[in-house]
């Protein structure tokens, strides 16, 4: 069984190849040597590093790290306070598939192992691409790669990162056609442990310069991108670091040490130290929190990693307003809708909404109406978006529920997405828009340091205020309780929610619409299971609880 599984990983790095660029599809490679195929430093780039990043982003189901439905993005936010996606009539039941992931039934909510797939593809791709990097180096001694193989080496530790995040224990292989041994599942802490290693191993070879901003680097996995994620692997060093997240028992954080350009910090000490060094590599808040989500958003000094989008160049796709918007919101901008996602209530008592209070009272917060349609909706000249009856739209943000089927307001339930920009020249019916998809920022690092802070005892209220202050909004009270919201209001939308959850101990709650499912307070849910395919192939036992 182990070697028909390892040969069909063999057939899949084929594959991956020959799809990613078109160098391979021309003239298949497999069939030649490293040195015959690629002949020079630009051609390595091009079809072993270049060609990865196809993938970050996605144009079909499950596919990329945010832009497409069923992947990485709704596991990470359907299954929160913060979104849900109700079921309307005959919409959106898909075979209880969103039902499932919103009560955290998701042994029954079938596809959430594709995500587990995409991310391990991406691995093996990287891995072959090393491997291709290293028979180059090989064979031509004078050209150096050290930064590709550092860059790819950043890839691959991304999506473990993010696996790990989403699935506990993992493989850790670094062969295009790893052996028996290399699939075994690892225990949660020494999967962490890798991805550190790794990240600390390539930082000093990665370009300090942004990813974000047109160039030679953009879309890129640069130093500041491997900054980001060693931020959030000491922030949830508690989480990671517990190889048995059901007993109710964590490490402490502050006992976990980093060394950082030979400073030995604690887990929380370096969190601040990151924030600190990303702003003096030039990162920075905008002043208008809108920048980062305009239609050119090329120009933020604050986005630290993106999925770059030109609906001319490139495939990927961005679903998360399709989906949201109803059918005549998304007509009158000259686009389609899905009429689905939108925010829960939880969501809207996080932004200072209370029921029967106007959407627009002083002490709601200014993201709000940044983040979210609510109410009466217009179109791009201000004119009154109406249902089919002629009775204008209005999004009714209390009604909703997880079912709202045979209900007046089946259709018009919720709060919707707003956050990104209209893009009017939008294609696929909205989804190829020219917004690159913001995954990583400064904003929510300089929420990191403020948390960081008050879990090594000190204050953190002047990055939690400057936060704050950059919409308008009033000073607060910086606690951990505060911070949380506070994360909720400026990153909604943006996929971290679960992360911040388990986190804080709240993931596994009830709350509207969500009963605790019976034994779920022993945090077995905080981990998603591990696909039955793959435990059948390695032999290996599955999460605790599933």
């Amino acid at each position: 069984m182990n070697k028909i599984y390892i040969s069909f990983l063999a057939a899949l790095a084929i594959m991956l190849l020959g799809s990613c660029n078109d160098f391979l599809e021309e003239d298949p490679t497999d069939r030649l040597t490293v040195d015959k195929a690629i002949t020079s430093r630009s051609e390595l780039f091009l079809n072993c590093v270049a060609n990865l990043y196809r993938d970050v982003g996605g144009s079909s189901n499950a596919q990329g790290l945010q832009g497409t439905s069923h992947g990485l993005y709704d596991l990470n936010t359907f299954d929160t306070d913060e979104a849900m996606v109700p079921t309307r009539g005959a919409d959106w039941y898909d075979g209880g598939y969103w039902q499932a992931l919103y009560t955290h039934d998701f042994s029954q909510a079938d596809g959430t192992g594709d995500v587990w797939n995409y991310l391990f593809r991406q691995v093996l791709a990287c891995n072959v691409s090393l491997k291709r990097i290293a028979d180059f180096a090989a064979t031509h001694p004078g050209e150096n790669v050290d930064e590709y193989i550092a860059e790819v080496r950043g890839l691959r530790a991304m999506y473990m990162f993010y696996a790990m995040d989403l699935y506990g224990r993992l493989p850790i292989f670094d062969s295009p056609t790893p052996s028996a041994s290399q699939l075994a599942l690892q225990p949660r802490s020494k999967v962490y442990q890798y991805i550190i290693d790794e990240l600390l191993a390539i930082e000093p070879q990665l370009s300090i310069k942004s990813s974000c901003l047109p160039g030679e680097y953009y879309g890129r996995f640069t130093k500041p991108v491997a900054l980001f994620l060693l931020a959030k692997l000491a922030l949830n060093v508690e989480v990671y670091n517990d190889d048995d997240w059901t007993d109710d028992l964590r490490p402490n954080g502050s006992q976990f040490f980093f060394t950082l350009y030979g400073n030995k910090l604690n887990a929380w000490e370096a969190v601040v130290y990151i924030c600190d060094y990303l702003s003096n590599l030039g990162f920075r808040m905008e002043d208008d929190f809108s920048t980062n989500f305009a239609v050119h958003n090329e120009v933020s000094r604050e986005n630290i990693f993106v999925i770059p989008m030109d609906k001319l160049l490139y495939d990927s796709q961005f679903v998360n307003l399709f989906r949201s918007r109803h059918y005549n919101h998304a007509a009158a901008l000259g686009l389609n809708g899905e009429n689905g996602p939108c925010a829960t209530r939880e969501a809207l008592m996080a932004f200072g909404l209370f029921e029967g209070q106007a959407i627009d009272a002083e002490d709601v917060d200014p993201r709000f109406a940044l983040t979210y349609y609510c109410g009466q909706v217009y179109d791009l000249n201000g004119n009154i978006i109406t249902l089919d009856d002629g009775t204008p739209l209005v999004y009714e943000p209390w009604k909703v529920a997880l079912d709202v089927s045979g209900t007046p307001w089946e259709k018009t339930a919720g709060a919707r997405m707003r956050k990104y920009e209209i893009d009017p020249t939008a294609t696929m019916d909205g989804r190829h828009s020219d917004n690159d998809i913001v995954l990583m920022r400064m904003a929510d690092v300089v929420l990191m340091k403020a948390e960081a802070l008050l879990r090594n005892g000190d204050d953190g209220s002047e990055p939690f205020n400057e936060v704050r202050e950059r919409v308008s909004a009033k000073p607060m009270e910086c606690t951990l309780a505060t911070v949380l919201d506070e994360r909720q209001r400026e990153l909604a939308w943006e996929g971290w929610r679960r992360n911040d959850l388990i986190r804080f101990g709240l993931f596994t709650r009830a709350y509207s619409d969500r009963p605790q499912l019976p034994g779920e307070s022993n945090g077995y849910t905080t981990v998603f299971p591990i696909p039955g395919e793959f435990l059948n192939f390695t032999r290996c036992s599955q999460n605790p609880g599933w």
